[in-house]
């Protein structure tokens, strides 16, 4: 797979604005791994493997345990890997990142009313919309995984 173009070169102010919309979410309030961990599930549903990758490295850099990003995939039988907000944050970005499917049912959006205040949960979603928006910048013009780039300088 090799990249077809590179838009952050092309569109500077574009990537510049998504870069302001990350700084801000950043910003929140939320914790820095579960947002790592929704950016990375969210990923994992669209199939983003630049994003797989940048956000496993992200996630393994803040001390978290490699058999819990192993099993996000499957959180909800992950047991006691994951506590209470993230498994919330998790149903309700996958709930949000397959909305065509679901439709954001009144009973997912209770339940992460349950876990985050309107402000959080408004915050938790500008995320969500964020890493959808670049798992599609990264999948629609090939990023190549640092994974592969690393690979291709070893050979």
């Amino acid at each position: 797979m090799s990249q077809r173009l590179d838009y952050n070169q092309i569109a500077p102010a574009g990537a510049k604005a998504l870069g302001g919309v990350y700084g801000y979410v950043m910003g929140s309030g939320l914790s820095a791994v579960l947002v790592d961990l929704v950016y990375l599930r969210v990923s994992q549903i669209n199939g983003c493997a630049f994003c797989l990758d940048m956000h496993t490295r992200d996630l393994l850099a803040k001390g978290q345990p490699v058999e819990k990003l192993a099993l996000l995939q499957a959180w909800r039988e992950a047991g006691g890997l994951f506590d209470a907000r993230e498994r919330a944050a998790l149903a309700w970005a996958e709930s949000v990142t397959r909305v065509a499917e679901t439709g954001v049912p009144d009973e997912a959006y209770a339940n992460a009313r349950e876990a985050f205040s309107e402000r959080e949960l408004v915050d938790l979603t500008i995320a969500i919309g964020l890493m959808n928006a670049y798992n599609r910048m990264a999948i629609s013009f090939r990023n190549t995984p640092k994974a592969v780039l690393d690979l291709a300088r070893q050979a």
